[in-house]
């Protein structure tokens, strides 16, 4: 299984952030779309960084409640990870377990093509054995639907 299988059911739907938007900005827009990280990007096609609402927490940890107003620069991970739409869905896996963090950016060509989460690649594992264990059932029942 590869990302673009991930992306063909959950769409290439992108949500992004501009980098002089502010962390009280950003809140809102992960609320509006019920997200749990952001893509920062000037044009919506270039990732300039990524935040998550961990890197929220951390922030607001250490710095207080003056964050809010500080640009989502200030708190963005800059040198991020992402991988092109024929990644295998076993290497998206490790790369998420082995530096633990939850949405990684689709790119192909410079260009932001989609992110997958950790929930997406969850889902499709589960709907994966769902139709495998289905198809068991009827092989073994000799029922063909």
């Amino acid at each position: 299984m590869r990302i673009s299988d991930i992306l063909r059911v959950k769409g290439e739907r992108v949500v992004t952030v501009a980098p002089g938007a502010d962390v009280t900005e950003l809140l809102g827009v992960l609320a509006e779309h019920k997200i749990g990280a952001v893509i920062v990007s000037s044009d919506g096609g270039r990732v300039e960084g990524i935040v998550s609402e961990r890197d929220i927490v951390r922030a607001l940890a250490a710095r207080g409640a003056a964050v809010l107003s500080e640009p989502v620069t200030a708190i963005a991970t800059t040198q991020v990870r992402s991988v092109s739409r024929d990644a295998a869905l076993v290497d998206v896996e490790r790369l998420m377990t082995e530096w633990r963090f939850r949405h990684v950016p689709v790119v192909e060509d410079g260009r932001l093509q989609g992110v997958v989460s950790i929930g997406d690649v969850v889902k499709f594992r589960i709907d994966e054995l769902e139709h495998e264990r289905t198809s068991l059932a009827e092989y073994i029942t000799g029922e063909r639907a």
